[in-house]
């Protein structure tokens, strides 16, 4: 890596009032007509995002001399300049985006992606980047900021703040910065620094139980990859050399973003764990869930990746159909590594799965698209949700993490191994590097002694239902029938505030369907048969589960919606039989030699390099 890069950023916060970053971009040596452009996508987040609309005041110069700038489209600039003299590129960008996807500054903190604020310089992706990161002035009443970022640091002052510098574009693009009065604490994973920042925290925050529970997720994973002699003299090398968690805790939020040395996360404050609580709150597990599927990444979609993402297009759509096991077999091992690095316990994990089993089974959609179409179209469908997504599409991520099991339990009950193996498998013969589905079968194929084609023909590009009941039950998990909930009942979603039902979601063959009703309906309240001569008895609904006070043994009644101003009648009837799955332990060394195995052997091929 040059120690002088002719790509260089420099970064300030400009206005924190008007949440405004100021960018200055030098480039040594440009072309004659040089073309820049600002990424429409994040990868890791598939939908054009638009990035160039926070982008403002563009200007140029080389020298004294200012130059005119041409906009080629949308999100790209083209200058015409001496390519034998520096060029300057300066503007700013809006950064109001709470989210771990664009960018972020007000007084109390700072967060940017690097797609969000450096323009990519064309003909000089793959060139040295250097940015310099400006510490904003403290002043009266302001605490003094730092900065986190998992950017290798060149120059840099005690808060962090100074010159870092990444080997090319894709790697500045990756590597997410954190500014502010944060919390921070580092720890070590198998040989590998850490560092874990929390911004947002408040005073019953208890940080020690964070890192002790994030620490053993990790090493979890570590070994779940690369054996129990990962880091140790003469052991194999993990692929990456220093890790950043960074967390935003806000009133109301959830999500993270994976990058190759780094996590972005955003959790609700009072998920955090706290001191000296008997009990952490029941959103601590899913935050632990969240930090283990996105470290799973580190190895899972950021390195072992679909061919397709060899290299990203950040100009446009990057399709591929194998969402469904980077995201979705993510999905299934980051609860079931919570229980290996015993963070769960058996009970926990089925409640866990016992969850995203029903979500799969109540959206209609499943038999509509498959979850290998159903990664091709994330794009348009699974980030543009609307009130037809139940219908017309399944979630990769659930029922991904779904076939996941599946294919893990098949192995298993055949004596072949496990999903474990497959993985491993897949990350040492591809070197940590893309592959195809093909790779996918032969993986299985090797492992597991036979042709997996069926399974992958009826589990990933079909759309019948996963024979789940079969094979929990073959690991000692056993179904139980329960009544459904008055929503899942009736073929609905709703919204229940200030005395009020909002239908969101009308679920395809429902009862709700078949009576008329359509999204976006209020549900006012109903009317009840009444004997001959009399009038309809009434009553205003403020939740579904009134309905079974004023309805009592009775199955039929008219319901009373308000659509568009119009007040409909529509005769609806209960249906029965509607029922959701409860799992349960019924042979509990079954259960016991599936989730609490020990993480993974060490693999026979050789490993990764350090850092790829």
């Amino acid at each position: 890596m040059s120690s002088t890069p002719g790509i260089r950023y420099r970064v300030e916060c400009a206005d924190r009032h008007a949440h405004l970053f100021a960018v200055t971009l030098t480039i040594d040596s440009p072309a004659a007509l040089q073309r820049v452009s600002l990424p429409v996508w994040i990868p890791g987040s598939y939908l054009v995002r638009e990035f160039a609309k926070n982008l403002q005041g563009l200007r140029a110069t080389q020298g004294r001399r200012k130059l005119a700038l041409t906009q080629l489209d949308k999100h790209s600039w083209q200058i015409d300049c001496a390519p034998a003299r520096p060029l300057v590129l300066r503007y700013e960008v809006c950064a109001y985006d709470h989210s771990v996807r664009t960018a972020w500054l007000d007084d109390a903190r700072g967060f940017f992606n690097g797609t969000s604020l450096c323009l990519r310089v064309d003909g000089h992706a793959d060139a040295p980047h250097a940015i310099d990161i400006v510490a904003p002035q403290a002043g009266a009443g302001r605490p003094r900021w730092s900065c986190a970022t998992a950017l290798l640091p060149v120059a840099i002052d005690k808060q962090g703040f100074g010159s870092y510098q990444a080997a090319h574009y894709d790697e500045l693009a990756d590597s997410p910065v954190e500014l502010g009065a944060f919390w921070s604490a580092d720890f070590d994973v198998c040989g590998v620094p850490h560092r874990f920042v929390v911004a947002g925290a408040t005073a019953s925050f208890d940080g020690e139980k964070l890192i002790a529970d994030t620490q053993a997720i990790c090493e979890a994973e570590m070994r779940f990859w690369h054996g129990d002699k990962v880091g140790k003299r003469g052991g194999p090398k993990p692929p990456h050399d220093r890790y950043v968690f960074m967390l935003n805790a806000v009133d109301d939020g959830y999500g993270g973003l994976e990058h190759r040395h780094s996590t972005a996360l955003i959790c609700t404050r009072r998920d955090l764990p706290q001191l000296a609580a008997k009990k952490q709150p029941e959103g601590y597990t899913t935050l632990l869930g969240l930090i283990s599927h996105e470290y799973f990444h580190t190895w899972n979609v950021k390195r072992l990746r679909p061919a397709e993402f060899a290299r990203y297009d950040y100009a446009q759509e990057n399709y591929t159909q194998l969402l469904w096991l980077f995201e979705g077999f993510t999905s299934y091992y980051d609860d079931l590594l919570l229980r290996r690095a015993g963070r769960i316990d058996d009970a926990t994990y089925l409640r866990l799965i016992n969850k995203t089993i029903n979500g799969v089974l109540q959206a209609p959609g499943r038999f509509v698209q498959s979850v290998a179409d159903a990664s091709f179209d994330a794009w348009v469908k699974y980030y543009r949700q609307d009130e037809q997504t139940p219908n017309s599409t399944i979630s990769y991520y659930t029922k991904g993490a779904l076939v996941a099991m599946c294919f893990d339990l098949t192995l298993r009950s055949e004596g072949k191994g496990s999903l474990d193996d497959v993985m491993r498998l897949l990350w040492t013969q591809s070197d940590g590097g893309p592959i195809s589905e093909a790779d996918v079968a032969a993986a299985l194929d090797t492992v597991g002694g036979r042709s997996y084609a069926s399974e992958i023909a009826r589990w990933v590009h079909g759309t019948e239902d996963l024979p789940l009941s079969e094979l929990l039950r073959a690991h000692g998990v056993s179904t139980l029938d329960d009544p459904a909930q008055r929503a899942q009942e009736l073929g609905l979603r709703v919204a229940e505030t200030n005395g009020s039902v909002q239908v969101k979601v009308v679920l395809r063959g429902g009862a709700a369907e078949k009576a008329g009703f359509s999204a976006n309906d209020e549900w006012i309240g109903i009317e009840l048969p009444a004997p001959k001569g009399q009038a309809p008895q009434g009553w205003r609904l403020s939740k579904l589960d009134d309905l079974a006070l004023y309805l009592g043994p009775q199955k039929k009644m008219t319901a009373l919606i308000a659509r568009d101003r119009r007040l409909l009648r529509l005769a609806l009837t209960l249906p029965t039989g509607i029922t959701t799955w409860r799992l349960f332990s019924q042979d509990a060394a079954k259960l016991s030699a599936w989730l609490a195995q020990p993480a993974a052997h060490a693999p026979a091929a050789p490993h990764t390099p350090a850092a790829r």
